[in-house]
């Protein structure tokens, strides 16, 4: 981004591997286990989970895209970095298919069955355990983006942030710390679903996912106080 200092302006090994293990879970998210269609029917099929792969490609990218912009912002290359990007690597490749399962319930359920699952719920308790999953996994990864965000904090002084970018960098770390927040409230709520009757109705049992559309007005506050606060700086000479 212009006028923003790249300290990571050369690739490390760090980088390059965690690079290559998102496209590794990239590529396992989009076989998943099927095997090539052999007919027309097969290949309908397969179409039918594009909307739930295309919603968890886009959530992976979301963290490597942190991750690249981190690294590149902050040049960090220490034991500690390289504990939390493992960590995110394992995360990601881990919960890769728990992730697409939960999609691809949410896609057939918004489309009474249109868009395939492949994934039976037989009870309440499938769909907290649903929830859940979830939750465990977008709240870790949010985490780790977290706790990498306070490591840069901790060494702003040795690696030279300016205010703009220390302002930045703590609202950055609120962003991804909003993410484990509302993570563990949505699996609470989770956990409530197998005492809920079916007549209770749809909504509440999609409470637990609903919840997380705040995290977008959340966003939004965040980067208008961002903005407020480097309205505020002095003007550079």
């Amino acid at each position: 981004m212009p006028g923003i200092p790249e300290r990571g302006d050369k690739t490390t090994r760090l980088e390059a591997f965690v690079d290559a293990a998102f496209a590794f879970a990239l590529t396992l998210l989009a076989i998943a286990g099927d095997h090539i269609p052999t007919s027309g029917e097969e290949l309908w099929s397969a179409l039918r989970g594009l909307p739930a792969y295309a919603a968890s490609f886009l959530l992976i990218v979301r963290f490597w895209s942190g991750h690249a912009d981190w690294s590149r912002r902050y040049g960090l290359d220490d034991a500690t970095t390289r504990r939390l990007s493992l960590l995110l690597v394992f995360l990601v490749l881990v919960f890769v298919y728990p992730m697409r399962i939960v999609f691809a319930v949410l896609f057939a359920s918004l489309s009474n069955g249109f868009f395939s699952a492949n994934f039976a719920m037989t009870s309440f308790r499938d769909v907290s355990l649903l929830f859940i999953t979830f939750g465990v996994a977008f709240g870790s990864l949010g985490a780790v983006m977290a706790l990498l965000c306070a490591h840069a904090w901790r060494e702003r002084d040795r690696i030279g942030l300016d205010a703009r970018e220390r302002i930045e960098l703590r609202m950055a770390w609120l962003q991804w710390a909003l993410i484990p927040v509302v993570a563990v409230l949505s699996i609470v709520l989770a956990l409530l679903i197998p005492a809920t009757r079916e007549s209770a109705g749809g909504w509440l049992l999609g409470l637990p996912g609903f919840i997380y559309f705040s995290l977008n007005i959340a966003t939004l506050l965040v980067r208008r106080s961002t903005r407020r606060r480097l309205a505020m700086l002095p003007v550079e000479a």
